[in-house]
């Protein structure tokens, strides 16, 4: 055997080796598994100038009606990380007026911003919101509802441009790193609350 071949048997035997070793061990470092994330939550945020665009997507086992009525329970604090503070101000028919104050930390810097916002109602589709006033130079977007064989996915579109009192890296920082803890948060509230919010459709 010359040393071409030699070299060749050993390499195939350190693979057969290596690969029934991890066969017996069950060890997930052996392969790369990819696991769909929850509720198949999906993220994205793009810099548009000084703005910031967010699309997310998450699918949550519940009703049109059930996940409707969670987005419009403007009140509850809970289920949404940051906001401390949800106060309805007026209704107008379709239209509703929240104060919301949030209050995060990034990094060493304490963040509280407080804003209205106005929503407009699409009974059993959705929502579409602006900002009145508050700390954000601008802020917008919707809320829109598909119902699936697999429940309600939940897709939300919006831009908010920071005032630049707060450093514009920090807000980065924040985006990048807390949004999609956020959205996993709903789409988890929505379906621990789902008992409550059948009644309610009821």
């Amino acid at each position: 055997m010359n040393i071409a071949n030699s070299l060749s048997w050993l390499a195939s035997s350190i693979v057969k080796k290596t690969f029934l070793l991890c066969l017996l061990i069950g060890s997930q470092s052996c392969f790369a598994v990819t696991e769909p994330p929850p509720y198949d939550l999906q993220v994205s945020i793009e810099k548009a100038g000084a703005a910031f665009k967010v699309q997310a997507s998450y699918l949550a086992p519940v009703s049109q009606c059930e996940a409707y009525t969670f987005l419009t329970d403007y009140e509850d604090v809970k289920t949404t990380p940051g906001i401390v503070e949800s106060k309805i101000r007026r209704r107008n028919g379709n239209k509703v007026t929240v104060e919301r104050l949030i209050e995060e930390r990034v990094l060493l810097f304490p963040i509280q911003l407080r804003y209205e916002l106005e929503f407009t109602e699409l009974p059993q589709q959705g929502l579409n919101f602006m900002q009145i006033k508050g700390d954000n130079k601008a802020f917008s977007g919707t809320w829109r509802l598909h119902t699936n064989e697999k429940g309600v996915l939940v897709r939300y579109s919006g831009i908010m441009e920071p005032d630049s009192v707060i450093p514009n890296g920090v807000i980065e920082y924040f985006m990048r790193n807390n949004i999609r803890k956020g959205f996993e948060m709903m789409a988890e509230g929505m379906e621990r609350s789902r008992d409550t919010l059948s009644l309610a459709c009821k």
